[in-house]
């Protein structure tokens, strides 16, 4: 006996399509590494369609009031949370994820996201009208940029999809959205919700694989391309939206060091650095990965992370002791893996370093000391349940390591010393830096990095603003 598939289809123009071509791509469930859906394989007449679509929606969606588009967000949201149920299982099925912390730990930021762009749809600011100059008044309009083609990840599909259409939406944009082609249902899913609320073309999805994600972007009617991804992605998609000078945001990689001084809580930062390390199984860009130790109390602090770890379990969505599921795909599996295998002699894998069964992508939490700061395995991001430890002597080595990558993106500094806390915020060049934790996010604050790890703002007032543009408009007080 056979189970039939899923059948995935795009959103475009408030209908669901199948690709024009009718090519397809297999969905597979990372959990168990198994065949469960087909999605579209998107080509440039999709990709056409769904911009003529939003092209269309966009005039009379940006002439909306905030408050229309606030009232259509706050329904979205409402639906997302009727529905909680039904999109947590799509997001485990596409993921691998636990379905518990799926519904406690993604699902309820995500609606309070939209929330919050509701809420944002009515608070943008600018300068009072003023006489700048004899005899004419100026005033500053704040406007949408227009249609936003916008490409999320396979980490997390569910919430980076609403890190991308709501601030674009409440600022009067129309949206072409990619979802990642080997986690498409629940944005699929997302956008079955959608159609009740949204005029027709205002919101469309799109699926298929990188060469879909690269007709999008090189596409002549966005005004503005949006991803995130890889850093190799992302300077595709700037070189490419450079042509015809499209506006680009871009959430890159990370590589975030956690610096952890002597007169830190041991306990208590080993246990939430753990927990900010191996959630998701490292599969987020600020994840806990990267940690640096003084020396006095270095042996310690890793024989007590490695104690953690293997404490820490990982296994199928149902199991409610897990703490993370699968990798995405075997090829991330692949990845992970081999950073390991190719450790230099001086490292020491203190804890994991294997696969954890003979179904799906499960990888062991992992710690390795040891390491050098030129190190493969520290300069470059893993992406896994994978935690090295370096030690370092002082404050201005421990700056000179944390800062010593090409990513720039979070930081966490663990310290009971206000001063040297302060000092470390002031000079760690990353977008963010957290102390005495790691990896909470709220929906009032910028998520965004610096140098290989893109610019542009996600959540926030800035991430709202940068789906708006900037007008002068002059008028003679002589009539």
């Amino acid at each position: 006996m056979t189970t039939e598939l899923r059948r995935l289809r795009n959103y475009i123009g408030g209908e669901f399509k199948d690709a024009a071509d009718g090519r397809t791509t297999e969905v597979v469930n990372p959990a168990t590494g198994e065949v469960y859906a087909t999605a579209p394989l998107s080509g440039q007449a999709d990709v056409d369609a769904a911009m003529a679509a939003a092209a269309a929606a966009f005039p009379g969606w940006r002439d909306t009031t905030p408050s229309e588009r606030q009232k259509a967000l706050l329904k979205i949201a409402d639906a997302f949370e009727a529905r909680a149920d039904e999109l947590v299982a799509a997001e485990s099925e596409n993921t691998g994820k636990p379905l518990g912390l799926t519904a406690s730990e993604e699902l309820p930021p995500m609606v309070d996201q939209i929330r919050f762009f509701a809420g944002a749809a009515r608070l943008l600011e600018g300068r009072s009208a003023g006489e700048y100059m004899d005899g004419m008044t100026s005033i500053i309009r704040r406007e949408p940029v227009g249609v936003c083609a916008q490409v999320a990840p396979w980490n997390y599909p569910m919430m980076m999809a609403v890190w991308k259409f709501a601030p674009a939406i409440a600022a009067g944009n129309t949206v072409v959205l990619k979802p990642s082609d080997t986690t498409p249902a629940s944005t699929v899913l997302m956008a079955e919700i959608i159609d009740s609320v949204l005029p027709k073309g205002v919101f469309n999805v799109v699926c298929g694989d990188r060469e879909t994600g690269k007709a999008m972007v090189e596409h002549s009617t966005p005004a503005m391309a949006s991803i995130t991804g890889s850093v190799r992605a992302g300077m595709q998609v700037a070189e490419s939206a450079s042509k015809d000078v499209k506006r680009v945001h871009l959430e890159l990689g990370g590589k975030a060091p956690v610096v952890v001084f002597e007169d830190a809580d041991i306990a208590k930062a080993v246990e939430d650095i753990a927990v900010a390390g191996y959630f998701n199984a490292g599969q987020d860009c600020t994840a806990a990965t990267r940690v640096l130790v003084h020396e006095s109390i270095h042996d310690e602090f890793v024989s007590a992370l490695a104690k953690a770890a293997a404490e820490t379990k990982t296994g199928q969505p149902d199991d409610e002791d897990v703490l993370y599921g699968p990798l995405n795909n075997p090829n991330q599996l692949k990845q992970v893996a081999g950073f390991i295998e190719r450790l230099p002699a001086h490292a020491k894998v203190e804890a994991g370093g294997h696969q954890v069964g003979d179904k799906g992508y499960f990888y062991a939490p992992t710690v390795v000391s040891g390491l050098k700061q030129d190190d493969e395995i520290i300069q470059n991001e893993v992406f896994g349940p994978v935690i090295t430890v370096q030690s370092f002597a002082d404050e201005a080595q421990a700056l000179e390591y944390a800062n010593g990558v090409e990513f720039a993106l979070a930081s966490s500094v663990w310290t009971k010393d206000h001063g040297r806390a302060m000092r470390m915020s002031k000079n760690l060049d990353f977008g963010c830096v957290w102390i005495n934790t790691h990896i909470p996010l709220v929906a009032e604050m910028p998520h965004g990095g610096f140098k290989k790890s893109g610019y542009g703002k996600d959540l926030s007032a800035y991430g709202f603003e940068d789906y708006t543009r900037i007008k002068h408009v002059m008028t003679s007080l002589d009539g």
